[in-house]
C-alpha cells in the first residue's frame, strides 16, 4: 500500500450499520403492521409525532432500545425502540417532551426498556421545565415482563406524574387503548383528548372484566370516548381522528405556559379590546325563567374564534374553557341556562373545581359568567354527596389566587353566588348587567317559602302571589348592591368585553399572600 493511500476507515462501516439499525427501528413493527394501523384509520407513532412537532423535527432518545436483557421467555423476539418513541422538540416554537407508544410493536405494550426511556424523558421534562405529552396507543403492561413479585418495585410513573402536576403541563392523548394501571396516566394528566371509536381507557380489559365479574362488554362500552367524555368526565374532548387530536393538543398548549413560573403566551390580536357587540342586548329572553345558550355571550366577548371548550359533553349545566381577551389567555367558567337552567349539581361542581385548580396552577386568569339558580336539591343529590362536591368547588374558587373577574348576567342565587366567585371570594373586578338579581333565592322561591301563608289567605291567591313576587324583585334589584359598594359597577352588556380586557390588564401583577400550610384539606 502506498503511503499516499488513506488507511481503511474504522468508522464508515460502523456508521453505515448504525443508520441501517435506525432505519429498521423507525419502521416499528414493519410494513404489514403499519398497513394494519392505517387500515384502522390510525396514524403510526412517528406520524403522530411528525404532526405534533414544528416541521416534524424532533430529537429522539433511545431509538436502539429493545426487550430488556434480563427478560426471559422473549429471547429472539424483536421490539424496535421497545415499542415507544421518546423525544423532544418544539411545538409552536416552545420546547416540549413527548412519548408515543407504537401499537405496531407488540401492541404498544410497556416493557422495562421502554419505561426506562419514558422515565428518562419525564425527568428531562420536569428538570428542564417543559410540557410532557403522552400519545397513548398501548395494550398496557407487557405481561411477560410484569408478572411475579418484582411488581413490588414498580409504580414510580404515577408518583412522578403527581410530583410534576402543577409544575409542567401534562397531556395524555388516548389515540388507542390504554389498559389496566396505565389508565392512571390520563387519570392524573391535565388534558385528555380521546379519539372517537379508538381511544379507550379502563382499569381492566374486557377479558379480565369477564373473568372477574362475569360482565361481557366490548372495549368501547367499557372505556371508550363516549363513556369518559360524556359520563365519567375523565376525558376532556372527544375528537374524530388522530389529526384533530394532535391539533387539539397544540391548541391546548397554546394557552399554557411552559411551566408554573413562566407566563402563558400573549398573542397579537386584531380584535379591538373596545369592541362592543350590539347583539348582546338581545341574548337574554324576556323572562329570567326562560333559557338561553351562554355560548352566545361567550362568542361575543372573547377574541374572535378563540374559545376552546373543555369537557363540552359532560356536566352540561356548566361551561368551561380557554379563550383570549386582547390576546391574553383566560379560563372561562360560565353557567349554562340552556341545560336545567344552569343549576349546579355534583358533576358540574367537580368540573368547575377541576378547571379552576388547573388555571390557578399555571397562573391563568379566570373569568366567571354568572347566571346561577343555585345548587340542585333533593334526596338523590344529597345521597350522592352534593355537599361534598359543592364544597370542592367552593374550596377551589376560594383557594385561587390568579386574577379573577366576575360578571353577573342574571341570576346569582344562594351558594351558587359564592362558588361562582361572588364578592367575598376576592374578585379583582365584579360587575353586573342591569338584569342581575343577587339574593339568597329568587323571587318565586322566596314567596313560596316566606310568604306562603299570605298567598293562601288571599281572596285571589294567584294575583296575590304575583303581587308579592313583583315586590320581592324590587328588594333584589341589582342597584341595591351597587349603591352599597358590594359590586364594582352595573354595566351595559355591550361593555362586557372592554371591561374584562381592562380588568385582566389591571390585575396582571396580582400578588396574594396566604398563611403557610402544607396543603389544604380538599373535599373529595
Amino acid at each position: 500500500m502506498s503511503t499516499s493511500e488513506a488507511p481503511p476507515s474504522i468508522l464508515r462501516p460502523l456508521v453505515e450499520e448504525l443508520h441501517e439499525k435506525r432505519a429498521l427501528a423507525r419502521l416499528g413493527g414493519g410494513e404489514e403492521k403499519i398497513a394494519k394501523q392505517h387500515d384502522k384509520g390510525a396514524l403510526t407513532a412517528r406520524e403522530r409525532l411528525d404532526l405534533l412537532f414544528d416541521d416534524g423535527d424532533y430529537t429522539e432518545l433511545g431509538i436502539h432500545g429493545g426487550i430488556h436483557y434480563s427478560v426471559r421467555g422473549l429471547e429472539g423476539k424483536e421490539a424496535p425502540a421497545d415499542g415507544v418513541v421518546t423525544c423532544f422538540g418544539r411545538v409552536d416554537g416552545r420546547m416540549v417532551a413527548a412519548c408515543a407508544y407504537d401499537f405496531t410493536v407488540m401492541a404498544g405494550s410497556m416493557g422495562m426498556t421502554g419505561e426506562a426511556k419514558v422515565a428518562r424523558l419525564r425527568e428531562l421534562a420536569l428538570t428542564k421545565r417543559m410540557p410532557m405529552v403522552w400519545l397513548l396507543d398501548s395494550a398496557g403492561a407487557r405481561i411477560q415482563e410484569a408478572v411475579g413479585s418484582l411488581f413490588a418495585g414498580t409504580g414510580q410513573l404515577f408518583r412522578e406524574e403527581v410530583v410534576a402536576s402543577g409544575v409542567i403541563p401534562q397531556v395524555a392523548a388516548l389515540m388507542g387503548p390504554c389498559a389496566a394501571g396505565t389508565a392512571y396516566i390520563p387519570g392524573l394528566a391535565d388534558f385528555v383528548p380521546m379519539v372517537k371509536g379508538r381511544g379507550s381507557m379502563a382499569l381492566a380489559g374486557p377479558h379480565l372484566v369477564r373473568a372477574a365479574v362475569g360482565e361481557d362488554v366490548t372495549q368501547e362500552e367499557l372505556g371508550g370516548s363516549r363513556v369518559h367524555c360524556r359520563k365519567s368526565g375523565v376525558g376532556d374532548l372527544e375528537v374524530p381522528d388522530d389529526e384533530t387530536c394532535i391539533s387539539s393538543i397544540k391548541q391546548y398548549l397554546s394557552f399554557m405556559p411552559s411551566h408554573n413560573r413562566d407566563t402563558a403566551p400573549v398573542v397579537p390580536c386584531d380584535d379591538p379590546i373596545d369592541r362592543m357587540d350590539e347583539e348582546l342586548l338581545d341574548v337574554l329572553p324576556d323572562s329570567n325563567r326562560k333559557p338561553y345558550d351562554i355560548h352566545t355571550v361567550i362568542d361575543r366577548i372573547v377574541d374572535r374564534d378563540s374559545f376552546f371548550e373543555l369537557k363540552p359533553q359532560w356536566a352540561k349545566t356548566l361551561v368551561t374553557g380557554f379563550a383570549r381577551f386582547g390576546g391574553r389567555p383566560a379560563g372561562i367558567v360560565a353557567n349554562q341556562p340552556k341545560q336545567l337552567g344552569g343549576i349546579l349539581d355534583n358533576d358540574s361542581a367537580d368540573k368547575a373545581a377541576r378547571f379552576v385548580n388547573l388555571c390557578n396552577a399555571y397562573g391563568i386568569p379566570l373569568v366567571f359568567l354568572m347566571d346561577v339558580p343555585g345548587f340542585m336539591v333533593g334526596t338523590k343529590v344529597e345521597q350522592a354527596g352534593i355537599i361534598r362536591h359543592g364544597a370542592k368547588m367552593l374550596h377551589a374558587v376560594a383557594n385561587a389566587t390568579v386574577p379573577k373577574v366576575t360578571v353577573v348576567l342574571r341570576k346569582a342565587y344562594g351558594a351558587g353566588y359564592y362558588v361562582m366567585n361572588g364578592r367575598a371570594y376576592e374578585p379583582d373586578l365584579i360587575v353586573a348587567w342591569p338584569t342581575a338579581e343577587i339574593s339568597v333565592m329568587g323571587a318565586e322561591g322566596a314567596v313560596e317559602i316566606v310568604m306562603r301563608k299570605q298567598v293562601e289567605a288571599a281572596d285571589d291567591p294567584a294575583a296575590k302571589k304575583q303581587e308579592l313576587i313583583e315586590a320581592y324583585r324590587k328588594v333584589i334589584d341589582v342597584q341595591i348592591p351597587a349603591k352599597n359598594a358590594m359590586i364594582d359597577d352595573v354595566i351595559d352588556p355591550r361593555e362586557t368585553r372592554p371591561v374584562i380586557c381592562k380588568a385582566l390588564e389591571m390585575a396582571e401583577g396580582k400578588v396574594v399572600e396566604r398563611p403557610w400550610k402544607r396543603n389544604g384539606v380538599v373535599p373529595v
